[in-house]
């Protein structure tokens, strides 16, 4: 699924905490090579031209939870300085007095780098704690970090589970190459895949079987399938316990007319050593005791550019050779330059991080490439088809259901007043086609806010509805009523309803029965009191609700489940996105439990409970959240800009 990107969000005026990925080499204090920090240029440039206070988070080398001044950030801070023209704060601190007064002093465009996230135990192991920190100083997360996306830490993961996480420029870049080559890759698609062993490699080839038309292998990986096929190799590496693997991924790719192509001739020597003696061998007449394989030869050269040739999708990860030592770097080089021919052909080539990376860079043509990973082992994985953590926490682009915006003016508003502010609303959303928008007046004032909006394309709905047809019920409202002054939605089990009025299960489930009955959607609400939270009945209680409310329903689809946390309504408080998704995802899989997974993915849970503008977006984003029930933030124009939060995620 498509992410949210940082230009896809409002953040002029944020404070954004930004990881990004300065795990570059430092030799006596001072930044070798600095391709990294280039990399991560243009979304710290955009963050601070919207005036946002940037704080940057990343790690350094392995210190192991523990500071050690040897990794510590302060030079890169410094570089970083003279890469944007611009001072780059260094707080030699995570969190804590130094941290907070140095982002409470910032200004709109500055930019604060945090020390080393591994000087804290916490951060690889994802500490909830550690992330809270950090989610506390920000009002969003921009993840531009590709390189640890593969894994759960607290800087990446962790912090998107408290603020919204979006993707910088080049984490947008790296999910939009790699996924054309592992998801939906153009054809003819050739993946060359080299490197020492088969076993860093048997999930990339497994997953590739389905997509590939042809698999290149070289690197030292290729003996072990040449050995398989019971060619001699020599002293070559071969990893002898993945022999019957090569074997089977070989009758695989021929079952699935996949063609795995090995080379025919390797480049060998006796030690790994620039200046040796090298020495050619035909692989069929299989290479000498003593001697081994340390790169592809000229014929194995010129069959895999006869196989790239007119690839419309090629995927590299893997070198083809030793190429560290010159001797053994041709036909690492000759088949990058044969990739890249190809891309400007018009095919795509993607270039896994790592050693890939690094062997283009060495030959000096990686602008060459329609893409290059800043990430090895989190490429790899993505082309294993593995779901990465730290992509998964960054927001989708798209919700899967249609969202809804509506309002509770609950006893609120004169006919009068209804009648002026439905004017409001009626410009306010004109044109609005992308998401639901509903409003419940009080009773006495539906007619009016009917005439009002009868042709727009804002819903009526009512705060409450009777399950009898007619009869002696002093002070109540029949469906016949409230269908004649166009009500189509009816709110039905409000907390306000349970908790004053004394409103049971079972009398809310008869009312939701008979607005199904009668073709009013119902919108029931369910939600626990501070203390139930407080002693963990959360789920216990929201379930009850659920089971009893629904009872008797047979299209669940037809029902619009609102959770509303009791705690938080009219009291200004709101439940962390965290709790929010937490809650609405086990409404959905109870409901799943119920009925047909189909059905339950069709239903719209809403939350509600103080939603105002500078929370909701939080909240939206979040998976299983479908729009909001809102009360007091519903009764003003701020109801037109939950409106506009709503539609940069649809």
């Amino acid at each position: 699924m498509e992410k949210l990107t940082i230009r896809d969000v409002d953040i002029k005026d944020k404070k954004v905490i930004m990881r990004v990925d300065f795990n570059v080499p430092i030799k006596d204090g001072k930044i070798t090579d600095d391709t990294r920090l280039i990399g991560a240029l243009p979304t710290i440039k955009y963050a601070i031209e919207q005036e946002s206070i940037v704080i940057l988070l990343s790690h350094l080398g392995r210190p192991k939870g523990e500071p050690k001044p040897e990794f510590s950030l302060k030079p890169v801070a410094e570089r970083l300085s003279e890469l944007l023209g611009k001072e780059v704060k260094f707080v030699p601190y995570l969190y804590g007095p130094e941290v907070d007064k140095a982002v409470n002093d910032a200004k709109p465009g500055d930019i604060i780098l945090l020390e080393n996230t591994r000087f804290d135990k916490g951060e690889t192991k994802n500490d909830p704690e550690l992330a809270k920190k950090w989610a506390d100083l920000a009002d969003l997360h921009v993840n531009d970090a590709f390189g640890t996306a593969h894994r759960a830490h607290a800087s990446n993961v962790g912090i998107a589970q408290y603020i919204p996480s979006v993707a910088g420029f080049l984490m947008e870049k790296e999910i939009k190459f790699l996924s054309k080559a592992a998801l939906n890759p153009e054809k003819p698609y050739v993946v060359v895949l080299g490197g020492a062993k088969v076993s860093d490699k048997i999930g990339v080839i497994t997953n590739l079987l389905e997509k590939a038309d042809k698999i290149l292998i070289g690197g030292a990986m290729m003996f072990t399938f040449l050995k398989a096929l019971g060619k001699n190799i020599g002293s070559s590496l071969v990893e002898e316990d993945k022999l019957d693997l090569a074997k089977d991924l070989i009758k695989r790719s021929e079952e699935k007319g996949v063609e795995i192509v090995l080379p025919v001739d390797a480049i060998c020597a006796q030690k790994i050593e620039l200046g040796v003696e090298k020495r050619i061998y035909n692989l069929d007449e299989g290479v000498p005791e003593g001697w081994m394989g340390l790169d592809i030869g000229p014929e194995s050269v010129k069959l895999f550019k006869e196989k790239l040739s007119g690839a419309k999708t090629i995927a590299w990860n893997g070198p083809m050779g030793v190429f560290e030592i010159d001797d053994f770097s041709t036909g690492t080089k000759e088949i990058a330059l044969a990739i890249a021919e190809e891309t400007t052909k018009g095919a795509i080539s993607v270039v896994g991080g790592g050693d890939s990376a690094a062997a283009v860079t060495k030959f000096g043509i990686k602008d060459k490439f329609s893409h290059v990973s800043t990430g090895g082992g989190a490429s790899l994985e993505f082309l294993e088809g593995k779901e990465l953590p730290g992509i998964s926490s960054i927001t989708n682009k798209k919700k899967i259901r249609r969202l809804i915006l509506a309002g509770n003016w609950k006893m609120n508003k004169t006919p009068t007043e209804a009648i002026q502010f439905s004017s409001v609303l009626l410009n306010g959303f004109v044109g609005v086609k992308e998401y639901d928008i509903i409003v419940a007046p009080p009773f006495v004032s539906i007619p009016g806010v009917y005439e009002i909006l009868r042709d727009s394309n804002i819903k009526i709905a009512a705060q409450n509805m009777y399950y009898e047809d007619s009869g002696a019920f002093t002070g109540e409202i029949s469906w016949k009523m409230l269908k004649e002054i166009g009500v189509e939605y009816v709110i039905l089990g409000h907390s306000e309803r349970r908790h004053i009025f004394g409103e049971t299960d079972d009398l809310i489930n008869k009312k939701v029965l008979k607005a199904l009955e009668v073709g009013i959607t119902p919108i029931l609400c369910v939600g626990e009191r501070l203390e139930e939270r407080e002693e963990g009945l959360t789920f216990a209680v929201v379930e009850t609700q659920i089971r009893k409310g629904v009872k008797g329903v047979e299209d669940i689809e037809k029902v619009i489940i609102a959770y509303e946390p009791v705690w938080a309504i009219g009291t200004g408080k709101v439940a962390t996105p965290k709790q929010a998704q937490e809650v609405h995802r086990f409404i959905r899989e109870l409901l799943s439990e119920m009925y047909s997974k189909e059905s339950v993915e069709k239903v719209r849970i809403l939350y509600g409970g103080s939603v105002k503008p500078h929370n909701f977006f939080s909240l939206i984003i979040q998976p299983d959240i479908d729009g909001g029930l809102v009360g007091g933030a519903s009764l003003k124009e701020s109801f037109l800009e939950l409106g506009n939060i709503i539609s940069r995620v649809v």
